[in-house]
């Protein structure tokens, strides 16, 4: 696995350096192997595993099956030899068979250990390798921690009910010097017991804050469980872990710098808008992502947000848009909508995402958003006017579906545009269709009219800096050598441990090695090589910016500005031949108190190829998801957004 990331490192470092006939070669592919987009339809929609594809059902069953095949061979080993140890056996053949399959639960739950760290790694070659990125793979990590914790519940039910048959409870108090410590494990059971209860949807949904600060035990719950098993085991799940502490540690490197927060714009409707300041060497694609602390906030919470700037439009720009409603965004709400506030202290992680952007092949676009949900298309939008007033290819034909509870939430569609006074690229150059729907309001009232979109502009701080790549412009190069060199540097110190220090106590003596003491040189030595090596890249990389960040404390900032209200919210009152947004007002048709005909709508497109994208609320992806897959319409691809945090 170490290999494979090293060599995919270095394979996409090429792809990037090839540029777009790489990526239009694998759209000509992808397009001559209708079997492979087939495999792309969700065949799967149900609650708790959400929207399933043929292809993810396929791996899924290849996952269980690797993990059912592991505990049968070790099982069959167990019944060959039913006794290995030293001494007469006076156990009856049912017990030895129970402490068996307990025993080999614990190697099965082992196996999935190994995969469980993959999906949850951002800086990782791994997942782009197999089309995968990392918002889409979360679920992945879900259902990989089911498994561990459904055959970790097993395994030490198992061992405590024989445990209790065989009148050897003072077993749960052993910590042995010589094999597993079962004491370890079962504080490590107790931890990931309080991830797992945690973890669930409901929890997420009303109170995240819970399942964000329990989730945070995997550190010890994971050090604990390496100390349970001893060495050899640890080797079987090593990469995983070795790979996501890289990712973590770079991830912190680059969340300790401020970031400048050049402004805000506050819509009537509640949603916020923040603009920052980015290096012209950070690229990233349409409906990608970043991570957001504010410290003034919470410290330690860090909260993803889709990008809805576009990279070609806004070069040192890029943006992000959310709405009020969670107890964290209601906070900074707050804080931006005060008047008295002149600076506020952000730090960012990313942009992350996407692996691919090939639903831009479709001859039409059907984007369905429900509330909030509709930021991911508003960077879709973009790239569509940028190509089309580029000439940068065809443009497909988009739809867009927008559902609001609010008729103040219609303001999210400003946002569409950049906030500038005129925008110098044409809207009416794309086939931009816009059918928005208010669900639980008639027309805008009087007051909702009168109210006014403020835009502040912050002054810079000598403490920030623009948002710039982790590892520089050749970033998938540099993690290359810090996983090659990294991993080689743990290998010599593991090596040289081992032949001075271990091996001595263990041949030259007649005692053993500590076998918790082992696993915990092993963990040193891996975070001391990625620390060591992932610094010197970094700070080596930081000094090429450094110029450049300086350049900001230079940069102007335009004096706070309310403009009127959303151009929805007016019912007709204003002149909209002087505003720039008037070819969007043309594209647009609201329909208050309804709701949209979902089927309808999408069984109306009679295009031969349309790419279909849901964003917002479960049921509604989910809802998309069955129409697409069970109406027998074959000119409708869906392709799944994934962001369920």
């Amino acid at each position: 696995m170490m290999l494979i990331a090293v060599i995919g490192s270095i394979y996409l470092h090429l792809k990037d350096k090839r540029g777009f006939s790489l990526k239009s070669s694998s759209v000509k592919s992808s397009e001559q192997q209708p079997q492979v987009n087939s495999l792309r339809r969700p065949i799967i929609v149900m609650g708790p595993l959400g929207i399933v594809t043929a292809l993810e059902l396929i791996f899924g069953i290849m996952g269980i099956a690797l993990v059912c095949w592991h505990f049968g061979s070790y099982y069959y080993v167990s019944v060959k030899h039913p006794h290995m140890g030293h001494g007469p056996d006076y156990r009856k053949p049912w017990q030895k068979k129970f402490r068996g399959v307990s025993l080999r639960l614990g190697y099965a739950s082992n196996i999935a250990w190994a995969f469980l760290f993959f999906p949850v790694t951002r800086l990782t070659s791994i997942l782009p390798l197999v089309g995968l990125t990392y918002e889409s793979s979360i679920k992945y990590h879900v259902w990989i921690g089911q498994i561990v914790m459904i055959l970790s519940s097993l395994h030490s039910l198992g061992f405590i009910t024989y445990w209790a048959f065989m009148n050897q409870m003072s077993e749960l108090k052993e910590w042995s010097k010589t094999y597993v410590s079962n004491v370890a494990g079962e504080i490590s059971f107790v931890f990931l017991i309080a991830i797992w209860v945690t973890s669930f949807a409901y929890t997420r949904r009303k109170s995240f804050e819970v399942f964000f600060y329990t989730h945070q035990l995997y550190v010890l719950a994971t050090f604990i469980y390496l100390v349970h098993i001893g060495v050899s085991w640890t080797m079987q799940i090593l990469p995983g872990i070795f790979l996501f502490i890289i990712d973590r540690y770079l991830r912190f490197l680059q969340s300790r710098a401020r970031v400048r927060l050049i402004s805000t714009r506050v819509l009537p409707g509640g949603t916020i808008e923040m603009t920052f300041s980015k290096s012209p060497g950070v690229h990233y694609d349409v409906t990608s992502f970043v991570f957001v602390n504010v410290p003034k906030v919470s410290k330690l919470q860090w909260h993803p947000f889709t990008v809805i700037s576009n990279n070609n439009m806004e070069p040192d720009k890029l943006s992000i848009a959310f709405k009020g409603e969670g107890s964290w965004t209601r906070k900074i709400y707050n804080e931006l909508s005060s008047s008295s506030l002149e600076r506020l202290q952000v730090s960012v992680e990313g942009p992350y995402g996407p692996g691919s952007t090939s639903f831009l092949k479709h001859e039409s676009l059907v984007l369905i958003s429900g509330g909030s949900g509709i930021t991911p298309f508003i960077s879709i939008i973009r790239e569509m006017i940028h190509r089309s007033n580029t000439q940068k290819g065809k443009v497909p034909k988009v739809l867009l579906v927008c559902a609001f509870k609010h008729a103040a939430d219609l303001t999210m569609l400003d946002l569409l545009l950049p906030a500038v006074e005129s925008t110098p690229d044409d809207l009416s150059k794309i086939q931009l269709e816009i059918r928005a729907y208010v669900t639980r309001e008639d027309e805008p009232t009087t007051s909702n009219s009168q109210k006014v979109v403020h835009t502040k502009w912050f002054k810079p701080s000598p403490m920030d800096s623009a948002i710039t790549p982790i590892l520089g412009p050749n970033s998938w190069l540099y993690l290359s050598l810090i996983i090659a060199s990294s991993f080689v540097l743990f290998l010599i110190l593991l090596a040289f441990v081992t032949q001075y220090h271990i091996y001595p106590i263990d041949h030259n003596t007649n005692s053993i090695y500590n076998f918790s003491t082992w696993v915990v040189w092993d963990l040193f030595f891996m975070c001391i090589s990625i620390i060591l090596v992932s610094s010197i890249v970094f700070l080596v990389q930081k000094r090429n910016f450094a110029a450049e960040e300086k350049q900001i404390s230079n940069v102007e900032v335009p004096t706070p500005t309310s403009s009127p209200g959303s151009w929805f919210l007016y019912g007709g009152n204003k002149d909209l031949e002087s505003l720039p947004l008037h070819s969007l007002v043309q594209a647009t048709q609201v329909h208050y108190r309804s709701r949209p005909n979902l089927r309808k709508i999408l069984l109306e497109s009679k295009e031969q190829d349309v790419g279909v994208l849901a964003a917002g609320p479960s049921a509604l992806r989910q809802d998309v998801a069955r129409i697409c897959s069970g109406c027998g319409a074959t000119n409708l691809h869906f392709e799944y957004l994934s962001y369920t945090w």
